[in-house]
């Protein structure tokens, strides 16, 4: 063995990032290349095309490798890590099916603006285009869902495309980034460098507001007599929450939350109306509705939140500000366009209204708070308890956020336990409130909470999941229980696909086709549990709630499943019918909508 071949493997033994100028194979360039980048946990498995680089991977004491169940699960508890952690998930995959079940994850993330490395082996780059054993394109494939990808075929641009990758996927708005590394890459020798140089010269995301655009705002929010701070998940990305609070309290605009940005602003702050869109408060519909001011930040103007776009706030200028300048002006004009990252346009944003203030202009918002708190005593969230002595889902929700308390996270699936989880959780802190928004990906939320706890492995940790959803990708329960990462799952299992079935309910005629699925006795989530090396509790009946969820709260050693048998036919409310303008909300079935758009 050579002296150079020598130290690289003493090098990867010890863990010590390489110094450059080491011979070594590509694979121990990659895994040197993620200790550079300063990576801790990677969640895959390996296969054929990646398993070069699972030998050296063997041999770091930086990185710690999680092996999941299915690569779907890598790729979602990248995203979980990624939100609870604030650093760049990174999960991997061998070529062909492995790279094929990262799209969704990839895509998902993608959707939300999530910072994550999606690592794949390729077949040898002479086989590339043959339809060799185990090939796809995935660079081609994840082209229109990813922020970038790299193919990387010569194993010494292995260091410079982590490093790219990791600065793309972090920087700017953030988002997924894949590097596909061929298998000859791998097996390969080559001359370890890294550097700090990045060669991305069409890549300079603008960060810092224009100035002038800014003072325009301030100008306009104090003219404004019916503004809304609108706010999306780039607050909670660009770490601005703190400066949220401090514009919101100095103009005393009322604020909405979306999907994506529940905790960015507290929800227990008088300012505060709540999550606008299809299944938003009533205050918050109302209030963008017939705002004459949206102050949108971080926001793409969404369908979910939009309803029917030519009728959506019809009266309303519109400020947009956002760190992506594809998303200004997509979907609705925008009057003053800010192009920026949240926090420094929050910043500069309070300062100039502090020179409007100064200067005598204040915005006079009196007449509106009246009316929007008209609408919160009149439309406050609610449900009806079942008449069946069956628990109702909402109250199940309600009483685990109160027991679990503000510092949790809460991890949520698709459908309507994730849309009473955004309504019926008070969150206090960004962050704390994790789930698939814009891909709406079912089976999200146990492998995101698994991520969620590595990144935060001294928070308690609660997926909440339906019954469908958990389904899906409940396999990653062995990964939680063979890895001391002590997940908690709420299963809402009311027997059936539930948002499917409401929309069955509401506009088929209640013809339920192929939505029952019979979970209250197949399977059975808490032999399951068991079988996994998990503790599985059940609670049937309305009493049993509080002492159901302090149970679990105890139970520490192993993740903990909990089959909360519920109320089938309980809907979300209230509800803007898909496709039609928010005007029609609506607080429950065959009730007129809540206000008169006319008025």
């Amino acid at each position: 063995m050579s002296d150079t071949n020598a130290q690289a493997d003493a090098g990867a033994a010890t863990g010590t990032p390489a110094a450059s100028g080491e011979r070594m194979t590509g694979a121990q360039s990659l895994v040197k290349s993620l200790e550079h980048a300063g990576v801790t946990d990677v969640f895959g498995i390996p296969g054929g095309a990646i398993l070069p680089a699972y030998d050296p991977l063997m041999d770091s004491k930086q990185v710690r490798h999680i092996l999941v169940r299915h690569e779907q699960g890598a790729g979602h508890a990248a995203e979980g890590y990624a939100y609870s952690s604030g650093k760049v998930g990174v999960c991997m995959a061998t070529s062909g099916p492995g790279a094929t079940n990262l799209v969704t994850p990839i895509a998902d993330a993608y959707m939300d603006s999530v910072p994550m490395v999606a690592i794949t082996g390729q077949v040898a780059s002479a086989a590339i285009g043959t339809d060799a054993f185990q090939e796809a394109d995935i660079s081609g494939i994840t082209m229109p869902i990813s922020k970038h990808n790299f193919l990387v075929t010569n194993p010494a641009e292995i260091p410079n495309a982590i490093n790219e990758a990791f600065h793309l996927a972090s920087t700017g708005r953030p988002g997924p980034v894949l590097v596909d590394i061929s298998k000859d890459a791998l097996v390969s020798e080559t001359t370890f460098r890294w550097g700090d140089e990045l060669r991305l010269p069409g890549y300079r995301p603008v960060t810092k507001p224009h100035s002038k655009q800014v003072r325009e705002a301030a100008t306009l929010m104090a003219e404004s007599r019916q503004p809304v701070l609108y706010i999306g998940g780039g607050v909670v990305r660009s770490g601005s929450a703190d400066k949220l609070i401090e514009l919101a309290e100095l103009t005393g605009i009322p604020v909405v939350t979306t999907l994506m940005a529940r905790g960015a602003f507290p929800d227990s702050h008088a300012l505060n109306l709540g999550m606008p869109g299809m299944h938003g408060t009533v205050p918050a519909v109302g209030a963008l509705q017939q705002s004459d001011l949206l102050i949108a930040i971080g926001t793409r103007f969404d369908d979910r939140v939009t309803g029917h776009l030519p009728s959506f706030a019809p009266k309303a200028k519109v400020i947009h500000a956002d760190i992506d300048p594809a998303e200004i002006g997509k979907n609705r004009h925008a009057d003053i366009p800010i192009v920026g990252d949240a926090r420094e346009v929050i910043t500069e944003l309070v300062e100039a209204v502090k020179a409007e203030q100064a200067a005598g202009k204040v915005g006079d918002y009196e007449g509106w708070w009246r009316q929007l708190n008209e609408w919160r005593e009149e439309f406050p969230l609610g449900y009806d308890e079942p008449h069946e002595g069956v628990a109702a889902p909402q109250h199940v929700i309600q009483r685990l956020g109160q027991i679990a308390g503000p510092d949790a996270y809460y991890v949520a699936g698709v459908g309507q336990h994730q849309m009473w989880s955004s309504q019926f959780i008070q969150y206090e802190k960004p962050a704390h409130w994790i789930n698939s928004g814009g891909l709406g990906t079912m089976g999200f939320a146990v492998p995101a909470a698994m991520g969620a706890k590595v990144g935060s492995p001294n928070s308690t940790v609660w997926a909440i999941d339906g019954d469908g959803c958990f389904q899906m990708t409940n396999q990653e329960l062995a990964t939680c229980a063979i890895n001391d990462i002590p997940i908690k799952v709420a299963v809402i299992n009311n027997g059936t696909l539930g948002m499917v079935r409401q929309w069955q309910s509401l506009f088929y005629n209640e013809r339920y086709s192929n939505t029952d699925l019979e979970t209250h006795m197949i399977p059975d989530f808490v032999k399951l549990a068991d079988a996994y090396g998990c503790h599985g509790l059940r609670c049937t009946s309305p009493d049993e709630i509080d002492a159901t969820i302090e149970k679990a709260m105890e139970l520490n050693d192993a993740p903990v499943v909990v089959d909360f048998v519920v109320h089938k036919d309980a809907m979300v409310w209230p509800m803007v019918p898909a496709g039609t303008s928010n005007d029609l909300i609506t607080v429950a079935r065959d009730l007129a909508p809540a206000w008169d758009p006319e008025v």
